[in-house]
């Protein structure tokens, strides 16, 4: 007789489902379309180990900076400016910093010079100011106090006066970590063409210019300046500064665990103001970079980037008439075929928004994606020459394959952190239950008193509570059972499959 034991199957509980996906690997960052970039990119790739893609994001951004002030794109019957924001999502480690500083350093040099004659300068005009006051008051008191055939002649000598000498120009070229605030102050007293570099995103995400109550308007007044719209600021007591002309160029970097909440952030997202960045999240160097020299020419390839780069900051760029800082930058137009290059990849990328379509999730990202890839085309051509007026469609096509990868990676970022506020708090609770909490059941109280600090709140830790039920983490406890010797309204308690997975971590 065959023994009944044998076909009993020995139970094993179902494991919990998991609550957070792993984010997909991106598509290969297209180096060829960079051109006259690419070298220079490959060079610092070269030399740091780090990701292209970070190496690419730096190069880029600094070339607008470097260009932004000479040409506008033809683009809607209007012009675009071609001020590039990047945005660069990567760990700590991954040499972020060093790539930016190798191409950057020109920058800091043309800035380090400025500064030395911008002092002495500015000394001087404190002098000759202080000279034109007095010599205005002067003038002011004795037109006041002119008796009546002397009036008309002594204010005569008051209105033709010459105006208040001028303070010398700022020679700043880069701002990092500012309040919009001071964006403005510098761009009123400084240079018409700026770049918000910083290698410390989480510092501004996180800062005075990202709080909740300031968001709004940072969002919306850096979205402007990215638009090539005038700069208009009221505070109390200074009344309105409105400044025409002027441009920003950016490169943000941040880590994952800042970049996560913004990504996933309605405010920021719908709003269109991240959507005019240009995002990456590179796959990780860490733990591959074991090779001890790099090529000597790359250090000749970043030297040429150099001299290139000072150039152009040497370079005065166009104003309006009559005007010190207001940039008048002259129209590039396109060549009919890479017009023609350019309107299929704003039907297709068009299209694709549709309900069901591939950019459906992501349409603030695709309805800029054309434009962006005018903007890169733009800065593309000045940095290969100052003084061309076209877009070729070699040119144009490069821009339109680097906007397409960057809008599948901000499809393919935006998709992952659009896990839910709920979500995430669920994690925590989950987390916490498996590696703190020791009893067997878990109320909401519990979860209150002594779970993540985030979920101090009843509401919310009953609802991720409820999404660990959901995902089969935890059950829920019968009306009438006692728990710690007590009914309770809502009690749970750790799935089999979750108390085994407990026990082996």
């Amino acid at each position: 007789m065959k023994d009944i034991a044998q076909d009993i199957v020995p139970y094993r509980p179902e494991e919990p489902q998991p609550l957070l996906r792993q984010i997909p690997a991106g598509k290969a960052y297209p180096v060829e379309a960079l051109g006259p970039l690419k070298e220079v990119v490959q060079a610092v790739q070269n030399k740091t180990q780090a990701p292209i893609e970070i190496a690419a994001q730096s190069a880029l951004s600094i070339a607008s900076l470097a260009t932004q002030a000479f040409g506008d794109v033809e683009w809607q019957g209007g012009v675009t400016p071609c001020s590039l924001f990047m945005l660069t999502i990567a760990k700590s480690g991954e040499r972020k910093s060093s790539c930016d500083k190798l191409l950057i350093e020109q920058v800091r040099v043309h800035e380090r010079d400025g500064l030395s004659s911008y002092a002495e300068l500015n000394l001087r005009h404190t002098t000759e100011l202080k000279i034109w006051e007095k010599q205005h008051d002067k003038l002011l008191v004795s037109a006041l106090s002119a008796k009546p055939a002397e009036k008309q002649a002594a204010e005569a000598k008051l209105e033709t006066y010459p105006p208040a000498p001028l303070a010398p120009i700022a020679p700043h070229r880069i701002v990092a970590e500012p309040t919009f605030e001071g964006l403005v102050k510098l761009f009123k007293i400084g240079q018409p063409s700026l770049g918000l570099f910083t290698d410390e995103g989480g510092s501004f995400i996180g800062g005075y210019a990202m709080s909740k109550d300031n968001m709004l308007k940072t969002c919306s007044e850096l979205s402007k300046l990215w638009d090539g719209s005038p700069i208009s600021w009221s505070r109390s007591g200074d009344g309105t500064t409105t400044m025409y002309g002027r441009r920003l160029a950016s490169h943000i970097m941040l880590q994952p665990v800042a970049a996560r909440p913004v990504l996933a952030n309605p405010l920021v997202v719908n709003q269109g103001f991240l959507a005019r960045f240009l995002i990456c999240e590179p796959k990780s160097a860490i733990g591959t970079r074991t090779r001890r020299e790099y090529r000597p020419e790359s250090d000749l390839e970043i030297a040429k980037f150099g001299k290139k780069l000072q150039a152009l900051l040497e370079q005065e760029p166009p104003l309006k008439a009559n005007t010190r800082q207001e940039l008048e930058p002259r129209k590039l137009t396109l060549t009919p075929e890479a017009k023609e290059l350019l309107l299929d990849y704003a039907e297709a990328t068009e299209l694709g928004q549709k309900d069901g379509g591939v950019y459906a999730d992501v349409t603030p990202f695709a309805s800029k994606s054309a434009e962006q890839a005018l903007r890169i085309a733009g800065v593309l051509t000045l940095w290969e020459s100052l003084d061309a007026d076209r877009i070729s469609a070699e040119t144009m096509a490069r821009g339109i394959d680097l906007a397409e990868y960057y809008l599948h990676e901000a499809k393919r970022l935006v998709d992952y952190a659009l896990v839910s506020d709920k979500t995430t708090r669920a994690e925590a609770v989950r987390t916490w239950l498996l590696n703190k909490w020791a009893k067997p059941e878990v109320l909401p109280s519990d979860v209150v008193q002594h779970g993540p600090n985030a979920l101090r709140d009843t509401k919310l830790a009953i609802e991720a509570l409820t999404v660990l039920e959901e995902h089969g983490w935890l059950i829920r406890v019968a009306p009438d059972e006692l728990v710690r010797g007590a009914r309770r309204k809502l009690a749970y308690r750790l799935a089999d499959g979750a108390r085994l997975l407990k026990r082996n971590s």
